[in-house]
């Protein structure tokens, strides 16, 4: 059943949805990119531009390249379409209230010779702390939203912003100055403040965005949450300096106690509190202990708020986390933080169900394109579903075997998918053709089928 070629996919639900998207591009090329987009959503295996095509029924058509060429070769801002992701996911999920993003990178893996932005980095799914695996891949950082999903019952991860961070081998082979993971961290956060400039922003990071420099070049525009080593240097604020003191005025006064000796020290006292959606395990109850402190390393300062988390079970290790808010309230701070699960299983669902990693293109400008894309594919199922779910809300897919209360990414993209199959205008079989009748359930099978296919 091939599709018409007259521009009909831009008058479906699809370009209703994209009409935000389409001054970014020109007319031409906003043709093809629907298609693109249409055929990534439809596709049931590898999200390649000959599976697009082929899915909808352009696999005959002379000027395929013409569809390559919107990844590999014309000219659009992938800032551009970043800038009104964000907005219009912001709009969306959080239209008053702090906002609150994620920060994280992942490695893609991606073979061929070609792939130069490839890197020697550590594997985090294999390695553990005791073994040490490495990985040649691609290293991208992602910047998510993380609203709560009413629909969905639980906090998901919507990429926005999603860039390339190479390796430092890469950039001395090009001669060019390396950045480092941190300052790509430190660009994505201060560019989201910028798209959202009347907003307060709260971000989330693992460890490796635990470092004083970045943090202080953020702390002004964005909340920073991270964890904190237990054995970092707190100290007091200085004294006030009397008049008539000669020499350079003290930078930090009395050291505190490290939070390693805090967690053993009998006399701390905690306070118990229940945080829910602890890690994907639902509630969990802890003891913590707040205070502020000046995070001090030999050159380098920052104010912040620290929490020592004990778990009341003891089931799982003390954690010590940094928030450079200093009136913020530590149980907000947890709340905001455990959000940061939602990055994971968003790289999960992206893998599974979007194709990541199984693209083919081999020019830098592709490979520094379609992952950012796919991606924002997912936040664009995500924005589609809810919209969807404004009017009607289909029950999730569910077994004798298996109870789904709420939909998740797979019920909220075959929807979309149902949607998209429904709106298509197709061509109907010739008159002279053989007609063959399927009963209501098999046809009712082939597309559930089809639209759960991963």
């Amino acid at each position: 059943m091939p599709v018409e070629r007259t521009g009909d996919t831009a008058q479906t639900k699809l370009g209703s949805w994209m009409e935000p998207f389409s001054a970014a591009f020109t007319a031409p090329t906003w043709r093809h990119v629907l298609v693109l987009i249409v055929g990534a959503i439809l596709s049931p295996g590898r999200r390649t531009v000959a599976s697009a095509l082929r899915v909808v029924g352009l696999d005959q058509d002379p000027r395929f390249t013409n569809y390559h060429r919107v990844l590999n070769r014309n000219r659009w801002s992938s800032l551009q379409l970043a800038r009104c992701l964000c907005r219009l996911l912001v709009s969306t999920f959080v239209p008053d209230g702090p906002v609150v993003i994620g920060l994280d990178d992942t490695l893609e893996r991606r073979w061929g010779a070609k792939i130069a932005a490839r890197g020697i980095y550590r594997d985090p799914v294999r390695s553990s702390q005791g073994h040490f695996v490495k990985a040649s891949d691609l290293r991208r950082l992602s910047v998510m939203l993380l609203p709560g999903i009413p629909w969905a019952g639980r906090v998901w991860g919507l990429p926005f912003l999603t860039a390339l961070a190479p390796s430092e081998r890469y950039a001395s082979q090009r001669q060019k100055r390396h950045k480092k993971l941190t300052d790509w961290g430190r660009q994505g956060l201060l560019q989201a403040s910028r798209w959202l400039p009347d907003r307060k922003i709260i971000a989330v990071a693992d460890s490796s965005f635990a470092a004083i420099n970045p943090l202080n070049a953020v702390r002004r525009r964005v909340c920073m949450i991270t964890r904190l080593r237990l054995d970092a240097r707190l100290f007091n604020p200085p004294a006030r300096r009397k008049p008539g003191t000669i020499g350079r005025p003290r930078v930090i006064g009395k050291r505190q106690a490290t939070l390693a000796k805090r967690l053993a020290d009998p006399k701390t006292r905690w306070r118990r509190l229940q945080v829910t959606g602890w890690y994907g395990r639902g509630e969990r109850l802890v003891e913590i202990v707040s205070g502020t402190a000046l995070w001090h390393h030999p050159g380098r300062l920052v104010p912040i708020r620290y929490v020592l988390v004990r778990d009341a079970a003891d089931e799982l290790r003390p954690q010590a986390f940094l928030c450079t808010d200093l009136d913020a309230d530590p149980v907000d701070i947890l709340r905001w933080f455990v959000r940061r699960w939602s990055i994971e299983v968003t790289f999960a669902e992206v893998r599974r169900h979007l194709g990541v990693e199984t693209q083919r293109q081999w020019s830098d400008p592709a490979i520094a394109r379609t992952t950012p894309a796919l991606l924002g594919l997912f936040s664009l199922v995500t924005l589609w579903a809810h919209d969807l779910y404004a009017t009607q809300t289909p029950a999730p897919r569910t077994a004798s075997w298996y109870s789904k209360p709420l939909p998740t990414f797979s019920d909220a993209l075959a929807w979309v998918r149902r949607e998209l199959w429904t709106h298509h205008d197709f061509h109907t079989s010739a008159a002279t053709t053989d007609l063959v009748e399927l009963p209501r359930t098999a046809i009712d099978a082939l597309i559930g089928a089809a639209c759960y296919a991963a």
